[in-house]
């Protein structure tokens, strides 16, 4: 009887000892794919602080024309500045609420919008497009915003990652039991209008 509960016991701190082991993995598991998302926002952050740190250039060449119309710098530099008090709540803030991140995403994209409209109304300033350095800010412009959809990609494909190891079980009911406090990511999504290119010429 005596060696019958102490097989018992045995076999129930095994089972213990295994269930750790396995909940250790689960848990390491998603901090690495925690890791993985809070590196790839990084880089997003990277590529939209490129882009807001080109455009005081931006403002200051365009100034330079006669006649510019005031009024679309100052959407620019508005837009730009509201990016600046959304990014200031700091990267963990915004990534782990969605709420501020739609807010951040907003930002962002009311930025692309008043820049997308300042290069429109340059083309009706011929001598303002042969200022080299106007033309070295646009191609610079350019290939960020190529870097901004890249990264965006990338955060979402490393987020989806993530948000799938979440939900999946056991590693869900681990996180929910032991509260571990691990919550889903949010993704970017496309911009209403987004299917239709913008017309901007260069």
């Amino acid at each position: 009887m005596k060696g019958a509960l102490l097989g018992c016991f045995g076999l129930a701190v095994l089972a213990a000892i295994i269930l750790a082991i396995f909940g250790f993995s689960q848990y390491n598991g998603l901090v690495a794919a925690d890791q993985s998302v809070q590196e790839q926002w990084g880089q997003v952050e990277n590529v939209y602080q490129r882009r807001a740190d080109l455009i005081p250039n931006l403002v200051a060449t365009v100034k330079g024309a006669a006649n510019f119309e005031q009024s679309t710098l100052t959407q620019v530099v508005e837009a730009r500045s509201r990016v600046g008090q959304i990014s200031a709540q700091g990267a963990q803030q915004v990534l782990n609420d969605p709420q501020k991140f739609r807010q951040f995403e907003q930002a962002q994209a009311g930025l692309s919008s008043a820049l997308s409209r300042l290069l429109v109304v340059v083309e009706r300033y011929p001598e303002l497009k042969a200022v080299q350095a106007f033309r070295d800010l646009q191609v610079q412009l350019e290939g960020t915003e190529n870097r901004i959809a890249v990264e965006r990609r990338r955060f979402n494909e490393t987020a989806r990652q993530y948000n799938t190891k979440l939900k999946m079980i056991p590693t869900r009911w681990f996180n929910a039991w032991l509260g571990w406090g691990f919550a889903p990511r949010p993704y970017f999504q496309a911009q209403t209008g987004a299917e239709t290119p913008p017309k901007v010429q260069f």
